[in-house]
């Protein structure tokens, strides 16, 4: 009984003060009661503050009010929401940050006396997932997807990562890759397959956790041309002036789309000459899984190859092809045979219900004199520099060059396996004028090279130097990655560096004496080409020739 007088006693010096807890999210509003009785005690003036409340005033003070309208805060982001008139003067906070955590003190100032109404509050703000990222898509290539995501709420911890979630439909397979950069924006997958449905859907990650998954794309691959050739070729001669020739389609995971046609080329073998005559070329719907033609109007006697190469909307695909096929010796010569032999200067090849003419292709094509025109001048290539690869991703910049004779209107970047030829590229990604970065995801970790081309409106530019990167190996900088400044379209090469003080001292004497000979050369041309008004050059194996009015010793 003693004790309650004595804390009923303190209240009454001290004033008491009511406590509560609050807890919320990062980004949400959130409101802090506290309230009087307005037609009691009138409009009073009222106040909060950071911290515990003190005797007198708030300490930290946030916001205040008159009793009427707010007279002063700390930041917009402070509110007294309520009819202060009614006394109401509950503190609201605008998306609230972990910054805002702590202890809250509102007071009221009635006469008197120990009579300020006090009320005191825990605020506790929690950081939360991120929120799901809308993805959309920027670009579809056979090989590739470009897509692309505006920023989103990180839940109040910085996003550390993206998670991409690729499904093959057809093979009910899924593949993740996590891209540790959280500025990006924008993503190219590469190492797609082409002509296949996918499914694609992202996650963003911060230390709190994973966010909810995007909305999900559903793309398909536009169509490449055929990488296997058709199976199963068959070459059965039938007479002596036929040869009967059978096939299957390629691999179904090797076409690449949907087959439209076969290209069927077949040529004499001479023996005398041991060399093939020229070519004769066919062309047949794509219609079953067994495909055959008959080759009509053959010599007897001869020898013959024959290749078979699939194609679809995008392409043609590698050939097929079989060991030499003779057509049947000639038992006799009948006028009817002689006839149709010496009325055809074309083949025709014969399937189940249609007929086509053979078209003879030239062994060569010969080019006229040109006229004179305006010789547009390329861009310079881009050079190229790895920024990063971790896991399957990697990241690169380039510096554009001298832009040509009109602005660079975009960039693209071919690929190929380290083991090929550029004679194999295997991805190609388009670049905007404005773009000078990429971060790309190789969905199949292997080692590759990169090169990369600027265009104009006019012209494309030569090669870039060449970069030969290994995904799949864990996160390096690009320190440990081979960069090979050559421009050759097949290899780079590599000088060993002790012997470059030799080689400069043999290549600078030899590119001043070539360079001398350029101008003056050029200046004789300039003057040729003043008095006749026509001149063409070009290079036939390595030699110089011309046409022109004057003769070649006059250069």
């Amino acid at each position: 009984m003693f004790s309650l007088g004595r804390s009923l006693l303190f209240c009454l010096l001290l004033g008491c003060v009511s406590t509560e807890s609050i807890i919320a999210t990062v980004g949400e509003d959130v409101t802090l009661i506290c309230n009087y009785d307005a037609k009691h005690h009138g409009k009073l003036p009222a106040c909060w503050g950071r911290g515990a409340i003190p005797n007198r005033g708030c300490d930290n003070e946030v916001i205040k009010a008159d009793g009427t309208t707010v007279t002063s805060r700390l930041s917009e982001r402070y509110l007294l929401k309520g009819d202060i008139g009614e006394g109401d003067v509950s503190l609201t906070i605008r998306q609230v940050e972990e910054g805002d955590s702590g202890m809250y003190g509102c007071r009221v100032e009635i006469p008197g006396w120990f009579n300020d109404h006090k009320h005191q509050l825990t605020l506790t703000v929690v950081a939360v997932r991120p929120n799901a990222p809308k993805v959309e898509i920027r670009e579809v290539k056979p090989r590739t997807v470009t897509v692309r995501w505006s920023p989103v709420f990180d839940g109040g911890k910085p996003i550390e990562s993206y998670l991409i979630d690729l499904h093959i439909i057809e093979l009910s397979s899924r593949q993740t890759t996590e891209v540790y950069n959280p500025k990006l924006t924008q993503l190219t997958l590469a190492e797609l397959r082409p002509a296949k449905a996918y499914d694609l859907r992202m996650f963003a990650i911060n230390s709190v956790g994973r966010s909810d998954t995007s909305n999900v794309l559903t793309f398909t691959t536009k169509e490449a041309a055929p990488e296997g050739p058709p199976l199963d070729m068959q070459l059965e001669p039938l007479s002596s002036y036929t040869i009967k020739v059978t096939w299957k389609p390629p691999r179904p995971e090797l076409r690449n789309g949907v087959l439209r046609s076969y290209s069927i080329s077949y040529r004499e073998y001479d023996p005398a000459g041991q060399q093939f005559k020229r070519w004769q070329h066919l062309s047949v719907p794509a219609t079953r899984e067994l495909e055959s033609i008959v080759l009509s109007n053959l010599k007897p006697s001869a020898r013959y190859g024959v290749i078979i190469q699939a194609k679809t909307d995008a392409g043609i695909g590698p050939a097929s092809n079989a060991p030499l096929c003779s057509t049947l010796d000639e038992v006799h010569k009948s006028s009817t045979v002689s006839n149709i032999k010496s009325s055809s200067t074309a083949a025709t090849w014969i399937t189940a219900d249609t007929t086509s003419t053979v078209q003879s292709v030239p062994d060569a094509t010969v080019w006229g004199g040109s006229t004179p025109g305006i010789t547009s001048v390329p861009p310079d290539p881009p050079v190229v520099e790895l920024k990063e690869v971790r896991d399957n991703t990697f990241s690169i910049v380039w510096t554009p060059g001298f832009e040509g004779d009109t602005p660079i209107t975009g960039y693209y970047l071919e690929s190929k396996s380290a083991n090929a030829s550029w004679d194999y590229i295997k991805t190609v990604i388009d670049f905007s004028s404005n773009q000078t970065d990429a971060t790309i995801i190789e969905m199949k970790p292997s080692t590759f090279n990169i090169r990369m081309f600027a265009k104009n409106s006019l012209a494309t530019s030569g090669a870039s130097n060449v970069l030969t990167i290994t995904t799949g190996e864990g996160g390096h900088q690009r320190g440990d990655v081979l960069s090979t400044i050559s421009t050759d379209t097949h290899a780079a090469a590599s000088v060993d560096k002790s012997k470059g003080g030799h080689l400069a001292a043999i290549a600078v004497p030899v590119v001043l004496v070539l360079l001398v000979v350029g101008m003056v050369t050029t200046w004789k041309l300039l003057r040729i080409q003043q008095k006749k008004g026509n001149l063409n050059m070009w290079l036939t194996n390595g030699a110089l020739r011309f046409r022109g009015a004057e003769p070649l010793q006059d250069l």
